[in-house]
């Protein structure tokens, strides 16, 4: 018999607007004894369904919704369905003849809290970060099977939020395993070496699509500063926009070489390229000492706040590796500007630009918003969703 986890009064407003998390202070009894994973119904404190989801014991969400439908029955099918109407929705935005490394699965965002899969050519990469999701995997395997005959499957559910939900870091092969983890994928004909095995997240930024395709729109005869570079990628779309030399950046040596690895699959001109490998704080001030200026910077910092507390010194952060490389921008020059910290709003992050730029005592005029990829929806019930901005910035 399925359990039932009665909310305290008044607590359901947010259900009701179809958010998938019930808090672990919004409930007020579990009648039953379900285990980790366990499909529950949630009701009102008066007794009326709101909806079916996962329970998760040891995290602060207790229940992840799966249906708000009392009908639809949480089984092989669920999954099957909610996996294959995801991947309908990518087909339909992509020429996979031209970009086929592709968010197949975006989790609450898709109607399946806590589960992330990609697509890399014909290697799927999934993430199970959710008690829910531990707990269907055989389903979720199965149906990945069925909607992609042939492709190999890869866990990479290393992430720190597991341990929020009791589970335990898996990485390994689930389905045809390969002997290493590498693939060539296509993102709008530009060929990008993953290492889907030990590679960031799930091998490779899928998100920043978009920002790699106004990179190449804003580079023609410039000078590039490409900051926390990684593969190089924002580098690869620079120069395929015409970029006159591009300056790659990071601390990860194997990164950088994977950097030049791109370049050459590219057939790009290496003369074109130079490889740094230092850490960008200390990097960008030597720059300002030197008086050494770029036509075009960009910055793509890893997540600065993973929770509410780091907030404050997350704006302190960005505030001031903006205001060093605004320093470095020529005049009329570009600043190509991220966060992918999800508790930093757009409005916040563009404060906080606009507060560097004053220190900075440079004029900044913001010319273009940027966000994640169309294969990273943000659900209207879900809007902790948006995660990335990015902005153009002018610099005078």
């Amino acid at each position: 018999m399925t359990a039932t986890v009665i909310l305290q009064a008044d607590r359901e407003k947010s259900l009701k607007r179809r958010h998938p998390w019930v808090f672990s202070k919004a409930v007020k009894q579990v009648k039953g004894t379900p285990n980790s994973g366990d499909t529950v119904d949630v009701v009102t404190a008066d007794g009326n369904w709101l909806g079916r989801g996962a329970y998760s014991p040891d995290s602060q969400i207790r229940v992840r919704i799966w249906t708000f439908d009392q009908a639809e029955v949480i089984d092989s099918e669920f999954f099957s369905s909610r996996i294959g109407q995801a991947w309908q929705l990518r087909q339909q935005l992509f020429d996979l003849s031209q970009t086929n490394g592709i968010r197949v699965v975006a989790a609450e965002s898709d109607g399946l809290p806590g589960l992330t899969i990609d697509l890399y050519a014909d290697v799927l990469v999934c993430q199970l970060l959710s008690a829910g999701v531990e707990r269907h995997r055989k389903h979720i395997v199965a149906a990945l099977v069925q909607l992609f005959p042939g492709y190999s499957i890869y866990e990479r559910s290393d992430v720190d939020v597991r341990k929020k939900e009791g589970l335990q870091a898996v990485t390994g092969w689930l389905h045809l395993p390969r002997e290493h983890g590498e693939v060539t994928i296509l993102e709008n004909g530009m060929k990008i070496l993953v290492d889907v095995v030990n590679g960031h997240k799930t091998g490779f930024y899928l998100d920043q699509r978009d920002s790699r395709s106004a990179a190449a729109r804003y580079a023609k005869g410039k000078t590039v500063l490409n900051c926390f570079s990684y593969t190089g990628t924002f580098a690869v779309s620079a120069l395929r926009g015409g970029a006159e030399h591009v300056t790659n950046v990071d601390m990860s040596e194997l990164a950088l070489e994977t950097a030049k690895r791109n370049a050459q699959a590219n057939d790009l001109d290496l003369s074109k390229l130079d490889f740094s490998k230092a850490d960008v704080f200390k990097l960008l001030r030597s720059y300002k000492e030197q008086g050494k200026q770029f036509d075009m910077v960009i910055l793509d910092p890893p997540k600065f706040a993973e929770n509410k507390a780091q907030l404050m010194s997350a704006c302190r952060g960005y505030k001031d590796i903006n205001r060093v490389a605004m320093q470095i921008v020529k005049p009329g020059g570009l600043l190509l500007t991220f966060s992918c910290s999800g508790l930093m709003e757009e409005a916040l992050f563009q404060k906080v630009v606009a507060d560097a730029a004053l220190d900075a005592n440079r004029d900044c005029l913001f010319i273009e918003r940027l966000s994640q990829a169309s294969d990273h929806p943000i659900a209207s019930f879900y809007p902790e969703g948006h995660y990335l901005k990015g902005l153009v910035c002018l610099i005078r």
